[in-house]
């Protein structure tokens, strides 16, 4: 039970360094207490932890114009943040976590500026049918976060630059372009700033939550985690992932996300495994590519080594049909 609440303010736009934050704020966040973190990012794209960069971004657009790519632990997909746009992550232990909640925080929020928000599906938070918060969710040692975007005054061409989400995607959502998809809240609320914004969110985390928060400074914090966990998530190899000869290559898009499946055979044996996927479950790469690894290269092999996972029934069964159309 939730019965204290605190707030961090970040100030830097590093997302790096953002990010490493909120993994130490997830790390040492109290039992009974629930953080709210309010942070930006310049000129960045972030993406899920299992996707693939250079499908879901234009890097070389990216590093032309000095952006950064960062990759986060949560599941989910690629978003762009400049400083037009206000990240908010709401952490607790796990047995307080209570998404209504939050998300009754950010309705709050933007009902106090007028605006009226409406939760969409598991992930969304819309306005006038579009989409101007993307949510996503991790789980860890006891401990959980929820965290998204609030769009305020984002540069929209610059999404449209950077991001590149494939057309089975968009042709899911039933739209022609990544820019019809979203909404910047300014437009709604014209004096609305994410200053602004950030002072309405710890109001209405007060008001849903019904306490007095505290505010957490930077030397509350572990300092050398913070710059250890930054250097990582700077680092090519977090970004980009290992290097895997990988020969054999399927994907799909599925209810529950897309995947695309690489597999390194050698001999007719699966000696390396990538899965890349925008699915919000951030487990699931990992759990393929341990149920895959070292297995014969046959489709009764593959289908016993999916079929002996925890994975959801559906979601199995998806990947099976997916391996079938390939024929193997």
């Amino acid at each position: 039970m939730i019965e204290k609440i605190a707030v961090y303010q970040g100030h830097s736009f590093d997302p790096y360094y953002n990010l490493a934050v909120e993994e130490v704020l997830l790390e040492s966040v109290q039992q009974g207490e629930c953080i709210l973190y309010l942070w930006q990012n310049a000129n960045t794209v972030v993406i899920g932890h299992n996707q693939n960069p250079w499908k879901e971004c234009r890097v070389s657009h990216l590093e032309e114009d000095n952006g950064h790519l960062a990759r986060r632990l949560s599941g989910g997909g690629a978003v762009y943040h400049d400083i037009g746009n206000l990240n908010f992550t709401f952490l607790c232990n796990d047995k307080d976590y209570d998404l209504k909640k939050n998300l009754s925080v950010i309705v709050e929020a933007c009902r106090a500026n007028g605006i009226a928000a409406e939760i969409s599906g598991r992930n969304d938070i819309l306005v006038q049918g579009c989409k101007f918060s993307g949510n996503a969710f991790y789980h860890t040692h006891g401990n959980s976060y929820h965290h998204g975007t609030m769009m305020v005054n984002v540069d929209l061409k610059q999404v449209e630059r950077y991001l590149s989400p494939s057309k089975a995607k968009l042709k899911a959502k039933g739209v022609e372009s990544v820019r019809s998809r979203v909404i910047n809240l300014h437009e709604l609320a014209l004096e609305m700033t994410c200053e602004s914004l950030a002072e309405d969110m710890i109001k209405a985390f007060e008001k849903i939550y019904g306490f007095q928060s505290r505010q957490i400074q930077i030397n509350d914090l572990d300092l050398e985690n913070i710059e250890r966990l930054r250097q990582r998530n700077a680092s090519k190899e977090w970004l980009y992932g290992r290097n895997l000869p990988l020969n054999f290559s399927c994907s799909d898009r599925f209810s529950w996300g897309e995947l695309t499946l690489e597999l390194g055979v050698e001999r007719g044996r699966v000696d390396a495994v990538k899965v890349w996927t925008d699915s919000m479950d951030w487990q699931l790469s990992a759990i393929l590519e341990q149920a895959l690894i070292s297995k014969d290269f046959s489709m009764q092999q593959l289908v016993e080594a999916l079929n002996a996972t925890e994975l959801n029934q559906d979601i199995k069964q998806d990947i099976i049909n997916l391996l079938i159309k390939q024929e193997i």
